[in-house]
């Protein structure tokens, strides 16, 4: 693996297929083929929107069983309360996978702009409502069109011929931008603003999955959960209680199985 390169930006610029064994739910989709995770890659580069969390952790090695054998992963952070750990945890994953690159890069303008309790010192992060339909205050206003914009940057720079981004279909219930109407007009952006040659498709392979079917995926690669990290208000323990929290002890709780990450408290979110 190339040594971390770190990039710092003034101006604006980007922040978690089913095989034959997969989860028995409906097969995720894709931004151009949402049937399996049979199908062979154009190329074998890949960039990963690696927030240091579970859901990009699994993009990363569903990337690696789809046959993509070098991974560019990019890690931004933008001012997020948890970032020091965050970034510790996507350093770790680029080790596990044995990444081509590790991009690290510092944006600090999502923070300057606000308006999220994410960045935002004076708002509070909400306890969990796993029913809420509402945006809730975590949201970081267009955030991934911003991480997006730099990962394809990343890819057409190296050559890359696919970015995977691990949000899911509880994410876009409460985040505008992780709707798969918006990958889909991402993907066209994507086309216009390339060179001719330049061919990069966005793979969020999970967009129509829970994130019990994410964990449930994930364990069967073999995803070192024990280093990633979701929570949004503490580095560690985990405090078990805001709306990431909740979901990914669900997600384990679902299942059976023991979340591997330190928790202040791990309620029971089955009931």
């Amino acid at each position: 693996m190339s040594d971390e390169r770190s990039a710092a930006a003034d101006a604006p610029s980007g922040d978690d297929q089913s095989a034959a064994d997969g989860p028995t739910t409906d097969a995720p989709q894709t931004t151009d083929d949402p049937d399996s995770a049979d199908d062979s890659p154009t190329a074998d580069s890949a960039v990963i929107l690696a927030s240091g969390g579970m859901d990009s952790a699994t993009a990363a090695y569903e990337a690696v069983d789809r046959g993509y054998e070098a991974l560019y992963l990019l890690h931004t952070s933008y001012g997020q309360a948890t970032e020091e750990t965050e970034r510790a945890c996507a350093q770790a994953l680029a080790d596990h996978v044995d990444a081509a690159d590790f991009l690290h890069v510092e944006t600090g303008h999502l923070a300057q702009i606000g308006a999220s309790s994410l960045t935002d010192e004076e708002m509070a992060v909400d306890d969990a409502d796993l029913d809420s339909d509402e945006i809730p205050t975590s949201y970081v206003p267009f955030r991934n069109a911003n991480l997006l914009s730099m990962a394809v940057s990343y890819a057409e720079a190296n050559d890359c011929s696919a970015i995977f981004i691990g949000a899911h279909s509880e994410d876009f219930s409460g985040y505008p931008d992780c709707r798969p109407q918006f990958f889909d007009a991402f993907q066209q952006v994507i086309d216009a603003g390339t060179k001719p040659e330049t061919e990069i498709e966005l793979v969020a392979p999970f967009v129509e999955w829970s994130k019990t079917d994410i964990a449930e995926r994930g364990l069967e690669l073999g995803v070192p959960y024990e280093d990633t990290w979701s929570c949004y208000r503490e580095s560690p323990p985990a405090c078990g209680t805001c709306d990431a929290c909740a979901f990914r002890l669900q997600a384990f709780q679902n299942l059976g199985e023991r979340d591997p990450v330190e928790y202040a408290e791990r309620p029971d979110y089955t009931e």
